[in-house]
């Protein structure tokens, strides 16, 4: 991490639509000394969104998008991407696809988190279906957003064992304090190789 002192840190936005915790746990980690990122967005597809709190409490410019007219709506959030000079997405539990269009414009400067291990189990339900299929392991996986749902380059993958006790809710739980560990690392590793 030393390799960003006394550069000037990366502008990032983060992308939700629930509850934000990925977002909560960026924002802290944006504000430590050697974060490479400094959070100067939040784009939420929801105006429900609870993660829009933890913008507003820590003074961060937030918009929400709704998604009624794709064109539109995209239009609206590359403007001000472009006004706010963001050269890092992060993608924290935005439940919208972005499209061909948009994901040309930022190649390569779009990241994902997944509650699996990917490739496998691509898409929504994931804890339900680890569950289903007997599997011994799940993690997490941060990679590079492209036009494939969950099919772009790995970026960081953290595993950990499923208990026999471990049901759809415990899993939630504890995949989701793995990808808090997990996406700070990862954009540190993402940014040191470019």
């Amino acid at each position: 991490m030393a390799k960003f002192v006394g550069k000037s840190k990366l502008n990032a936005a983060v992308f939700i639509s629930g509850r934000g915790s990925n977002l909560r746990s960026l924002i802290n980690y944006s504000k430590k000394k050697l974060s490479p990122i400094k959070i100067v967005l939040v784009v939420s597809s929801n105006k429900e969104a609870q993660g829009l709190n933890y913008a507003k409490m820590n003074n961060i410019k937030n918009i929400v998008v709704i998604y009624k007219n794709i064109p539109k709506a995209e239009k609206k959030l590359l403007d001000t991407l472009v006004k706010y000079k963001i050269q890092l997405i992060c993608l924290a539990g935005f439940m919208k696809i972005l499209s061909k269009k948009f994901l040309l414009k930022f190649k390569g400067q779009i990241l994902n988190i997944h509650p699996s291990l990917l490739p496998n189990y691509k898409g929504l339900h994931t804890h339900k279906r680890v569950i289903e299929n007997k599997e011994k392991f799940t993690g997490c996986t941060v990679h590079l957003v492209n036009s494939c749902l969950d099919s772009g380059k790995i970026i960081l993958q953290k595993k950990i064992k499923i208990l026999r006790k471990d049901n759809e809710n415990s899993l939630t739980k504890k995949v989701l304090k793995l990808e808090h560990q997990l996406y700070p690392k990862a954009i540190v590793k993402f940014l040191s190789n470019r």
